[in-house]
Order: structure tokens, then sequence, then C-alpha cells
């Protein structure tokens, strides 16, 4: 559950200005966002090491429902064109409790076991709870 209202927290997902302020967990940043909101739309959120790197994350959108749910994937380029080797499709949720708290989930399903493991190694866990953080310390203040 996070303390803040399912449309500010959908909004710091679908607004650039606001996704690069919480999208990479710390000491990383979120170099820039391009999303394209329909079904469809791609997007191209760029991560940055601390080390300068950029890690570019392309992906099209699947479905959208304002204030409730994102799904995207990586194994689409624009024009439902594939996009080499599939990694995930992710499903976020905002379920609104009335009450300025909102339960939020995000969960990736990966193609692969090696995929999967792939992520976990990659700090999967601990960044995306961290990014969760940073998401509603954001999504509070709007």
């Amino acid at each position: 559950m996070l303390h803040a209202t399912a449309h500010n927290l959908f909004r710091c997902w679908t607004e650039p200005a606001l996704l690069v302020q919480w999208f990479a967990p710390r000491p990383w940043t979120t170099a820039s966002a391009e999303l394209d909101l329909r079904p469809g739309g791609v997007s191209n959120i760029v991560m940055r090491s601390p080390q300068g790197e950029d890690m570019p994350n392309p992906g099209v959108y699947l479905d959208i429902v304002p204030d409730r749910r994102l799904v995207f994937t990586d194994a689409f380029a624009a024009g439902w064109r594939p996009a080499g080797q599939p990694f995930m499709v992710a499903e976020v949720t905002f379920e609104d409790l009335g009450d300025g708290t909102t339960r939020y989930s995000a969960r990736a399903m990966h193609w692969t076991a090696e995929a999967k493991a792939q992520h976990e190694q990659m700090g999967f866990h601990d960044g995306w709870g961290q990014c969760a953080a940073q998401l509603e310390d954001l999504a509070r203040t709007l």
C-alpha cells in the first residue's frame, strides 16, 4: 500500500516530467522519458548509471486504463514489429482505497526463466522496491 492517491501515482507513471524524478533506483537517474500513452504507443525510458552510462528501455504499451492500470512490454517496437529478444511484460495496477492510499502492484512477467534470473541478478526486487518508495514520495507532493 502506498500513501498517495491512485490518480497521482498514475500521473507519476505517465507524465515524463514526473517519471524522470523517481523511475531509477538511486544512485541511478532517469535521463529521459518519451511516452506515447495508447495501446501500441511506444515508450523509451533511459536510465543512467552513476558512471554516466545510458541504458535505454524501449517498449510498447499494451493496455492503459487511466488511474487503474498500465501494461507494457519490450517485445515490440513501433507498429507492433518484433523487437528482438523479448525480456518481460510489466503490469502496474492502482486500486484507490478511498482514504488517500492506494493498493499498488508492479508485476514483471518474464519470457524465460533465464530472463527472470538475469533481472533478479540486476537487483530487480530491491530496485523496484526502492523505486516504489521514490514514487510514493513524489506522488504525495502533487
